[in-house]
């Protein structure tokens, strides 16, 4: 697991709108008490009917605290996930093509993001994909802070992600730039979330070009299942495009996509 380097300067916006977010959110709100890491009391809530139909994405069930990496398909399964969104832009156009190849995806949502654009969400999940909090502020540096803010950053942004959804519950944690915690692991298993990495890091955050992603996905995905890509943070004409070409290669070479283990 590496951390994300350059090119990240959205994240820095990000950061500094989320702060007043989510210390209001830290004031009011029982989803960031660090007293009960648990999770246990009403903030558990069961989720909407609608989360029935997006896969059961509303249970808080036990799932394991260690970092999920395969596919629920098997050894011939691949994970297409998503992080960094919603997008108004680059989102719409990342689920035409998952819908083109009939593919479904788990996206990992920065809460600000879904806050600002909840119709995204909801589109994402109508669609059949699964939800995953990639935190408040995306602070690639968050495995360094104290576990207050940890939590802060976890339980702000899956109620962010919840609430935006109409009631559907992130059912992963990604931690951004893979900075878990054994404690950040903890909080978000006893919510349901299961700590989520990923093996082949596609790099398209640096713009390398449509066949520089291309090419690290066919030469990486021998590593293992779970691909990372992103919707949000920047330009990702090439991340569209090079999904175009990837996910028929995929199916070409006999994959089949499927969703992380919980």
């Amino acid at each position: 697991m590496v951390r994300h380097g350059g090119g990240r300067g959205w994240h820095g916006r990000v950061l500094a709108a989320a702060l007043g977010v989510t210390a209001v959110a830290a004031a009011t709100s029982v989803w960031t008490a660090q007293a009960d890491p648990s999770g246990g009391g009403k903030a558990q809530a069961d989720a909407s009917a609608s989360a029935d139909a997006a896969g059961a994405q509303g249970s808080a069930a036990k799932v394991a605290v260690t970092i999920a990496h395969a596919s629920d398909k098997g050894a011939r399964g691949v994970n297409i996930t998503i992080d960094d969104g919603p997008d108004p832009h680059w989102t719409p156009q990342v689920l035409q093509v998952l819908r083109e190849n009939g593919v479904k995806a788990t996206f990992c949502m920065v809460g600000t993001q879904a806050k600002a654009y909840p119709d995204m969400v909801k589109a994402v999940v109508a669609a059949g994909h699964r939800l995953c909090d990639h935190t408040v502020s995306h602070d690639t540096a968050m495995d360094h802070k104290s576990q207050a803010y940890q939590s802060r950053e976890i339980l702000d942004a899956e109620k962010m992600i919840t609430e935006a959804s109409g009631g559907v519950r992130p059912m992963y944690y990604r931690a951004p730039g893979g900075a878990f915690t054994p404690y950040s692991r903890q909080l978000a298993a006893s919510r349901g979330m299961r700590p989520l990495g990923w093996n082949v890091d596609t790099k398209d955050f640096e713009h390398p070009g449509t066949a520089a992603i291309v090419a690290t996905v066919k030469q990486e995905v021998r590593n293992g299942p779970t691909v990372l890509f992103h919707d949000a943070g920047g330009d990702r004409a090439q991340t569209v495009a090079a999904l175009r070409e990837v996910l028929p290669w995929l199916k070409q070479q006999g994959y089949s996509f499927g969703f992380p283990v919980r």
